[in-house]
């Protein structure tokens, strides 16, 4: 049986001329939640279709559960559920008949409906028209049909995209839930790298359709080394004090940047900059947000 729920082996996609993914080889492996990074554009989407097979991909360079998924089609997309952008929802109808429609045409008993009204949390808006739920709660509608057939792998694009703070944090909650309780293989697609540092155990960044990086959620944390940042007054000054010091520091807009330590270490920079004149007004401490990430990682000297 395949440790790897989804491996692709130098996968290539073209729109007539221009090439959207490039010698991508993903491995996903068996009850992970993989976080698919990258900017708008870069080829997250057109990667996630091509795993539903949505649009064909080459011979021998898709496998779902170690299947080749040109060959197994039917068999490969049974094992699938999948959420891309908006989900196929009937405004018209009520959750509970959205899921009671896509039971009949599943062969489904009703009663699976019933259930994943109660996982996805929309029991008490069950009988409540779709038109009329939020943002998110279409959202957990949309993985509540993907659940349906049960599958054993969950593809989701962006499913926290113009979510309030609480929708996404009740999608975050439903992923964990769904791989910890359920057994379910997860690969999420986001833009956002903050959003998936939360809920993943493993990471795929993909820029212009290549795969920059890969490997388990610790291995990018190393890379993303946290900043300390200083508000404090006459900053050429507090710049050349600390570096007489011994501090590598760097003056950033309107702020003193230099890498985090600790927290001890912050408090101690704080009190003697206090106690030598200086005001200091803020200390933040700031990782890297996504862009800069890929900076590093294409630029690592």
């Amino acid at each position: 049986m395949s440790e790897l729920a989804i491996e692709t082996k130098g996968l290539n996609y073209h729109f007539g001329n221009q090439k959207v993914v490039d010698e991508l080889s993903l491995q996903v492996p068996r009850g992970s939640i993989y976080g698919f990074l990258g900017p708008n554009g870069a080829g997250k989407t057109t990667t996630i279709k091509i795993l539903l097979n949505l649009l064909k991909s080459p011979e021998d360079t898709v496998f779902i559960f170690g299947q080749e998924l040109n060959h197994n089609r039917i068999a490969s997309l049974k094992r699938m559920g999948s959420l891309v952008e908006q989900p196929a929802i009937y405004g018209h109808l009520t959750g509970k008949e959205n899921l009671y429609n896509r039971c009949i045409l599943l062969g489904v008993n009703r009663t699976r409906a019933i259930d994943l009204l109660q996982l996805v949390g929309l029991s008490q808006a069950a009988d409540k028209k779709a038109a009329e739920y939020s943002l998110g709660m279409k959202q957990r509608l949309g993985i509540a049909l993907a659940l349906l057939a049960d599958p054993e792998l969950l593809l989701l694009d962006e499913p926290t995209n113009g979510l309030d703070p609480n929708g996404i944090i009740e999608i975050r909650n439903l992923m964990v839930d769904l791989t910890t309780k359920h057994h379910k293989t997860i690969l999420v697609s986001s833009h956002l790298l903050s959003e998936i540092e939360k809920t993943a155990t493993h990471l795929g960044i993909i820029n212009k359709g290549k795969l920059l990086y890969q490997g388990q959620i610790e291995g990018l944390q190393k890379l993303n080394k946290p900043t300390l940042e200083i508000e404090v007054d006459r900053l050429d000054n507090a710049s050349a004090f600390l570096k007489d010091r011994g501090i590598a520091v760097t003056l950033v807009g309107n702020c003193l940047q230099l890498p985090f330590v600790s927290a001890s270490d912050c408090a101690s920079i704080n009190s003697l900059l206090v106690m030598n004149g200086f005001s200091v007004s803020g200390l933040k401490q700031q990782k890297k947000d996504l862009e800069h990430l890929f900076l590093d990682i294409t630029n690592p000297n």
